[in-house]
């Protein structure tokens, strides 16, 4: 049960954190205003909250994790929302950041190789 909440939060963590970049993107970049933009800083507030209730207690781990979550979600966000068409090796990159996310956060702890 634990992995299925930690994929969970990492999830709400990437809606929040990239869907708060694009937010103060669009109030910037787009010229959208400060609605936007202010927004986009509250949705990045909470997501610094929601990376706090991942049940393993390792900073450096779930940034670490997280940061792979983030990438894959960076161009699944970009093509839900904006339309871009990743190639290849997008979806390449992000799948092995996706591989290395299971690695960090769920592989064996305390094993010692014989």
């Amino acid at each position: 049960m634990l992995p299925i909440r930690s994929i969970l939060l990492f999830l709400a963590a990437a809606v929040c954190e990239i869907g708060g970049a694009w937010l103060v993107w669009q109030g910037v970049r787009e010229h959208r205003g400060w609605l936007w933009i202010s927004s986009g800083v509250v949705a990045l507030g909470i997501y610094g909250f929601v990376a706090t209730l991942q049940p393993d207690a390792n900073f450096g781990r779930i940034l670490a994790a997280y940061g792979g979550v983030f990438i894959a979600g960076s161009l699944l966000w970009g093509m839900v929302a904006d339309g871009f068409k990743p190639d290849r090796w997008d979806v390449t990159g992000s799948l092995i950041c996706l591989v290395g996310v299971a690695l960090i956060m769920y592989g064996p702890r305390g094993v010692t190789a014989a």
